[in-house]
């Protein structure tokens, strides 16, 4: 089930995308009465042909009792079971759909395709029970469209596994069956300086499963004032939920930054960053670090923040493996909600497949971390992004697959970082003569557990500005593993980020995971306030 949070972010995105762009409530035509020959074939033609065209949004003009209503009332509008696409049948797939309403309000045409023949599926308001959201379904019209569906496994009818709702949104569950981050057919112009570009999923085709297979394959054409595209995902259900998506992208408009394989999240505080932390909750977030495996095999955790202000990075990389955000605190105690669980979030994980011979080449991965003071507003986005603007006329061929689970497929037999801290740096019971920062990073796995204690492990720092001190690394019992400490002091007054690198070695061999990182120090008055507290006695430990 799609909760409340889930709906007012997305809804979220959608104002966002409205503001964007004024042509972002575009719907596609209504779809014709009869059957008509369907393939991914037919469906990248549509796209190409959209293309060689001018942009032609059709908007979408809710009926006031729909565009009127408040967020209660628009979730209490509940789909009939009963009336699910596939229901009663043997295929192992239920679709279950949601009604426009709100900011919900791009009519989305749905088809099902049997035998290479695609049919539409009818928008009927008896399929939808009205009755708590004050709506009369005698003055909703018959062509009214949709505004997404949902996706059901018959190993469980009452809780769905995949969503697409919003723009070209969509979401999916691991074996814990909660939703959390989504995912995007495209970003573009993300994190520039002007609003984005939302592309939206038009028309989605539902191909009706063969026998006792458990994939569902859908199919979405996708079009925006820049580009259009045709999409297929292949859906296998299982503990790891994965999607195998082909996407066949054409130009309209020359691209300052595309973005493919898109992730957003929310990072509103957590055990690093604490700069929003009014909330009587240690934690909040759906994701607590950016993880990339790199084309050379380097594997990175970048810990996410809600910074002051909009902060691009991106991390160069050439063919990579992989790349995702994920949820690696599975501790209820970190987070002490028992309502939104943030725990059981699941990861998503996104593994570049080549198409053809031709593989994802150069390009970098973006981590875009915008602030926020909300925890409804979703203000992280990752993706991969090649460095040479598409052009009108190209054909951009990708294909990928995500995995939504827990955890990242693929873990290497390296140390993970497993927390992030910091706070003001020096040794315990001296007065600071000078300030500086403190950063304890926790790893566990890997070999870290069977290392003898008399193993000469190295913390390995690097800062691209000012001076790294007290760096050590220190097993730690409880968790079985290590934790590496260091101090770093500014050398200037500047208030610009310091990028920051860490991971442990033994001799020449890489144990841990790298560890990325960047701070913004304090101005130079708050600097001054910390050199005034009292330093705490906690005996003769040097730190």
């Amino acid at each position: 089930m799609i909760s409340r949070r889930t709906l007012l972010k997305s809804a979220a995105f959608l104002a966002l995308a409205s503001k964007a762009s004024p042509l972002a409530v575009a719907s596609a035509a209504t779809p014709p009465a009869s059957s008509q020959r369907f393939d991914f074939a037919w469906l990248k033609g549509q796209a190409r042909w959209r293309a060689q065209n001018p942009y032609r949004p059709v908007r979408n003009v809710l009926p006031n009792v729909l565009a009127e209503l408040d967020w209660d009332r628009y979730q209490s509008i509940r789909f009939r079971p009963e009336r699910g696409l596939w229901g009663g049948s043997s295929v192992g797939f239920q679709v279950r759909f949601f009604h426009l309403g709100r900011r919900f309000n791009t009519s989305v045409q749905i088809y099902q395709v049997v035998n290479a023949q695609a049919r539409p599926i009818r928008y009927d308001p008896a399929m939808f029970d009205l009755r708590e959201s004050g709506v009369n379904p005698r003055l909703l019209r018959r062509d009214l469209g949709f505004g997404g569906f949902r996706v059901h496994f018959h190993t469980d009818w009452d809780n769905d596994i995949v969503a697409f709702l919003g723009a070209s949104y969509f979401r999916a569950v691991g074996r814990e069956k909660q939703y959390g981050l989504s995912a995007r057919g495209l970003a573009i112009d993300t994190g520039l300086d002007r609003p984005e570009e939302f592309p939206i999923f038009e028309a989605f085709w539902l191909e009706r499963p063969e026998g006792a297979t458990s994939r569902l394959t859908v199919y979405a054409l996708m079009d925006s004032p820049s580009i259009a595209g045709a999409y297929r995902f292949d859906i296998t259900p299982g503990a790891t939920l994965t999607m195998d998506v082909d996407a066949a992208l054409y130009p309209r408009l020359e691209i300052e930054r595309l973005g493919i394989a898109p992730l957003t999240s929310m990072f509103l505080c957590g055990e690093n960053d604490h700069r929003v932390a009014n909330d009587w909750r240690p934690e909040i977030h759906d994701s607590d670090g950016l993880a990339i495996w790199t084309g050379a095999g380097e594997r990175i955790w970048r810990p996410l923040l809600n910074p002051a202000g909009l902060r691009v990075n991106c991390y160069v990389d050439e063919d990579p493996r992989g790349f995702g955000l994920l949820q690696r605190d599975r501790d209820f105690d970190h987070y002490q909600d028992d309502g939104a669980y943030y725990n059981r979030r699941p990861s998503a994980w996104v593994e570049p497949k080549a198409s053809g011979n031709r593989r994802w080449g150069k390009g970098a991965v973006h981590l875009v971390e915008i602030p926020t003071a909300d925890e409804m507003a979703d203000n992280v986005v990752a993706f991969w992004s090649p460095p040479d603007k598409p052009q009108p006329g190209q054909e951009l061929l990708v294909t990928y697959r995500i995995y939504w689970d827990g955890r990242a497929p693929f873990e290497p037999p390296l140390g993970q970082v497993v927390a992030t801290r910091n706070g003001v740096g020096g040794t315990v019971g001296q007065k600071r003569r000078y300030f500086s920062w403190r950063f304890t990073i926790d790893f566990v796995g890997g070999q870290l557990a069977a290392l003898a204690k008399s193993a000469k492990v190295e913390a390995v720092v690097t800062a691209s500005r000012g001076a790294i001190e007290l760096a050590l690394a220190q097993p730690q019992v409880e968790i079985q593993g290590y934790r590496a400490l260091f101090d770093l002091r500014p050398i200037d007054d500047s208030v610009e980020p310091i990028d920051l690198r860490l991971y442990l070695r033994l001799g020449h061999e890489a144990l841990t995971e790298t560890w990325l990182y960047q701070w913004t120090p304090p101005p130079a008055a708050e600097r001054r306030r910390w050199l005034t507290l009292a330093p705490a006695d906690r005996g003769s430990s040097p730190f």
